[in-house]
């Protein structure tokens, strides 16, 4: 038995708002609104699931969020004007010390960081969304977890960062950046997985604590999926088997 990428949990004060910024944004849509949880889709099976759920904590200003989104660009152009339809949006700049680059870093209107990338050719199937791209201090060892925990594959492998593809080469890579600064503190952006519909949740919580994860307790309560965090610690949500 194995699990799949299922989703990407965006942790939000007003998740109707942020899931509005971002499928008019992707140009993707809302499939799913209940009272404290938004889903946005990609068209076909060309992206990655977008969950918006309900805190009460505001991200705190001057923090970097350790998982982030990096969009993709056909043309000088079509960064340009991605840019500008973001800040049009709500978005707005975000200097994290990134110099002179050529991709533009931005935040959404709750100030998560994501950037519009400069046209590159290993993004060119990927839809809206290049690449989820989570900070490691071993992106090879990080990066060797998700494969076994996804069913994606190395597809990139460089010493700074190393990139998981899905199995069908399209939709957006799953990247591992590495990065000396340390977590202290819970992500606002998680990574859910899913067994398969003849899986179990336990037993597949089980197989990823074998190679490394652990059970941990963020106050979920009484719920039908079991909270991890990977061997970085980085919290993630095995679900129920679909």
């Amino acid at each position: 038995m194995t699990t799949r990428l299922d989703s990407l949990v965006i942790n939000a004060n007003r998740p109707r708002e942020l899931a509005g910024f971002w499928a008019e944004l992707l140009g993707w849509t809302i499939t799913r609104e209940v009272h404290d949880e938004v889903h946005v889709d990609a068209p076909g099976v060309d992206g990655l699931l977008l969950v918006f759920g309900t805190v009460p904590e505001v991200k705190e200003p001057g923090v970097k969020n350790r998982v982030h989104l990096d969009l993709a660009s056909a043309s000088a152009d079509d960064q340009a004007a991605t840019v500008e339809r973001a800040l049009a949006l709500g978005a707005r700049e975000r200097d994290i010390g990134q110099g002179a680059v050529p991709w533009v870093v931005l935040a959404d209107p709750e100030g998560n960081e994501f950037c519009v990338l400069e046209p590159r050719a290993a993004y060119t199937t990927t839809g809206a969304v290049a690449a989820v791209v989570l900070d490691a201090r071993d992106p090879l060892a990080l990066a060797t977890f998700w494969a076994e925990a996804t069913g994606w594959r190395i597809g990139s492998r460089h010493p700074e960062i190393v990139g998981l593809r899905a199995p069908t080469g399209r939709g957006p890579w799953l990247e591992f950046l590495r990065s000396a600064e340390p977590k202290d503190r819970k992500n606002r952006l998680h990574l859910d997985v899913a067994p398969f519909a003849d899986g179990d949740t336990a037993s597949e919580s089980d197989r990823l604590c074998g190679l490394g994860a652990r059970r941990i307790d963020i106050g979920q309560g009484e719920v039908s999926w079991e909270v991890l965090a990977d061997p970085e610690g980085n919290e993630f949500c095995v679900l129920s088997p679909r």
